[in-house]
């Protein structure tokens, strides 16, 4: 077994192929649908938390990227927009009609291109890539995390430890976070491949989807942790600030406030599925 997949699904999860890639995904609850989706070197069980508090009201789908968890590696190199289309896939393949897809860092960059390609009923956008102007200064700070992980990839001796610090002081500060980060830093060797792709790919002038989320008119709201280092919300605010309807909340959090204030998250998160009217198909025969 590999370190990763125990960042992932559960054992003996589901899987799905698309385009050639093997992908593991975990089903629970019963509801409207809501499609989990990760950040680059994590996997489904940053969503462990959410899906405890919302999987009596909802179906939560949570599904591991390839090279990611329990899933399968892909012939070609992770970028959003490679993820985007492997998800519109998946929604197809599964019969996902009109989720809502939460995704984080590059997640919330794939959901913004996957609704561009399937109905979606609503995106929560949780420190998600994509929404800045990929500038030469952007693309210098994609270039040199790039070699960050390239380092991990030839295992260079003090990728371990700088990792490590990284995550505890950078991406998830919060104790909450505090298990899952554990197993994220234990697999960051395996992962440091796709994450040195992933981070090529947004150093590149299409990693802006700020354009193509403004055109999808559907709603949106914007999960931001305010400590967030790597892609603080001011980056992103006039991406967001041009999307109609568009709603902000922030979080006392890192990178992913869902996996580091699940209460304040999940609290929130049904306040807005209320405000969508979306409830379980008992709920709405009984109104």
């Amino acid at each position: 077994m590999t370190l990763r997949a125990e960042t992932g699904v559960p054992a003996g999860s589901p899987t799905v192929v698309v385009d050639g890639v093997t992908l593991a995904h975990d089903r629970q609850g019963a509801g409207p649908p809501v499609v989990c989706l990760s950040a680059i070197q994590h996997g489904a069980r940053d969503f462990d938390a959410l899906a405890a508090r919302i999987a009596d009201r909802f179906e939560v789908i949570r599904l591991d990227w390839p090279g990611h968890g329990r899933s399968g590696d892909d012939r070609q190199p992770a970028s959003a927009g490679r993820y985007g289309e492997l998800l519109a896939g998946t929604l197809e393949a599964l019969d996902i009609r009109q989720p809502i897809l939460v995704g984080n860092s590059i997640g919330g960059a794939a959901a913004i291109h996957a609704a561009a390609r399937r109905p979606v009923r609503a995106l929560v956008l949780c420190n998600s890539g994509g929404l800045t102007p990929v500038t030469p200064t952007v693309a210098r700070f994609c270039a040199a995390f790039a070699a960050f992980f390239r380092a991990g990839e030839r295992r260079a001796a003090w990728f371990a430890a700088a990792f490590s610090a990284y995550y505890r002081f950078v991406v998830l500060p919060q104790a909450a976070a505090r298990d899952q980060r554990r197993r994220i830093v234990a697999a960051a060797l395996e992962t440091a491949p796709v994450a040195r792709q992933a981070w090529e790919s947004f150093g590149r002038p299409d990693a802006d989807v700020g354009p193509l989320l403004n055109t999808l008119g559907i709603p949106v709201w914007a999960a931001w942790g305010t400590d967030d280092r790597v892609i603080p919300l001011g980056f992103c605010r006039a991406a967001l600030d041009a999307t109609p309807g568009a709603r902000v909340t922030t979080f006392k959090a890192g990178h992913a406030a869902f996996l580091e204030q699940p209460d304040a998250f999940a609290e929130a998160f049904l306040a807005f599925a209320d405000a969508l009217a979306v409830r379980p198909p008992a709920a709405r025969a009984a109104a």
